[in-house]
């Protein structure tokens, strides 16, 4: 057969830019996701935003801490999915199951399947609070929600879920040892992860290491090469604190019987500016905790105790936030200015064929020159 010259160059370009779309983020649809706050001023309209991530990004999931019709409106026929959030304020009133089945007419229904909901949070750290209405409320209102979404036929699509701190776990070093915190344990914990092995829904979690290091330990947080900590009980050497703060997750569920129930990261990031009290606030360290943070979720390594698995993961945050109130660092997790712009050069933003060439492993290099030369011998055999 015979291939023009052009033709020939058009299949070598097309050959190179499946290749680096494959090989750049293998496995990374469906787990990398964003916390999209909106505690700032000058935010762009949620429609151009929903265009940005679907078009720029890599990013497949969201996280609203409400749910904001607009937002909700934007991402129609996205495919992105999207997690809805019940304000802490709004927890007790659903523990009626009234008021459950309006929640979910008024902010569920009008907007799926078009937009692709696929949870819904039932408030934000409730159990930091130390409220008991809420604390006493949240696995009411989690299980009335299921409900409404079972008799609206969104069961099956929709999950119900709340995200913890880790301050619901005590004695958290060494990771083998760590249980929920006394109280907690038996009469909201327990009862919540029954709920969410029933439900097939994940407990999630908001690991921070950021929070968790000093000075002797950044390395050990950012992820950079370190000496490791010795897990004396398992004989696992942890190389970076976000293995052990979610290996302590797991064994907690495990000690009360739960180790079956999945786990996703719904809140972790890294400010990229802060208070000069603060160990390693800038805009490198920032880049450099995000950027292996998502290589280390998609790798499928796993943790010491949970190996070979990926993590569904949210980064926080979308936006630097300039509303927030509390330290600098607050005001200073996005990846993104509000006009879109990166805060720091992130993996987050999908790289040109030109780029992900730049950053690939030779292997990878070779195999794409393969490709171009097989397609240049193929052409000219064909013009004989």
């Amino acid at each position: 057969m015979h291939h023009s010259p052009s033709t020939s160059y058009l299949v070598m370009l097309i050959s190179f830019f499946l290749a680096s779309k494959l090989l750049l983020f293998p496995g990374v649809e469906g787990t990398i996701g964003v916390n999209y706050g909106t505690v700032a001023s000058n935010l762009p309209p949620p429609a151009q935003v929903a265009h940005f991530l679907v078009e720029s990004t890599i990013i497949s999931r969201v996280r609203l801490f409400d749910a904001d019709s607009n937002i909700l409106k934007a991402f129609a026929h996205t495919g992105i999915a999207v997690s809805v959030t019940v304000p802490n304020d709004e927890i007790p009133r659903l523990t009626k199951l009234n008021f459950a089945q309006q929640w979910v007419e008024n902010n569920i229904q009008p907007y799926t399947p078009n937009t692709n909901i696929v949870r819904i949070l039932v408030g934000n750290e409730v159990l930091s609070t130390a409220n008991k209405l809420l604390i006493g409320s949240v696995v009411p209102a989690m299980q009335n929600l299921h409900s409404a979404l079972f008799e609206a036929s969104l069961d099956r699509r929709i999950q119900v879920s709340t995200p913890h701190s880790l301050g619901i776990i005590s004695n958290s070093s060494p990771p083998s040892t760590a249980m929920f915190r006394q109280g907690y344990d038996t009469y909201v914990l327990k009862p919540l992860l029954s709920f969410l092995r029933a439900t097939n829904s994940p407990l999630m979690v908001n690991p921070y290491p950021f929070f968790g290091c000093s000075l002797d330990t950044l390395d050990f947080a950012l992820f950079r090469p370190n000496a490791g900590v010795l897990d004396e009980n398992t004989g696992h050497v942890y190389t970076n604190m976000f293995d052990a703060q979610l290996d302590s997750v797991f064994s907690a569920m495990k000690f009360l019987g739960f180790d079956d129930v999945e786990i996703v990261i719904a809140e972790t990031g890294w400010p990229s500016m802060g208070d000069s009290t603060q160990v390693g606030v800038d805009a490198k360290s920032a880049a450099e905790y995000n950027g292996n943070l998502i290589r280390h979720v998609i790798s499928g390594a796993g943790t010491p105790l949970m190996p070979n698995r990926t993590f569904e993961t949210y980064i926080f945050a979308l936006f630097n936030e300039d509303l927030k109130e509390g330290p600098t660092c607050e005001r200073n997790f996005g990846l993104f200015h509000t006009n879109m712009t990166p805060v720091y050069d992130n993996w987050i933003l999908r790289r040109t064929t030109a780029a992900a060439a730049a950053n690939f492993h030779p292997v990878t290099c070779l195999l794409v020159i393969t490709i171009g030369f097989l397609v240049l011998a193929i052409n000219h055999h064909g013009e004989i």
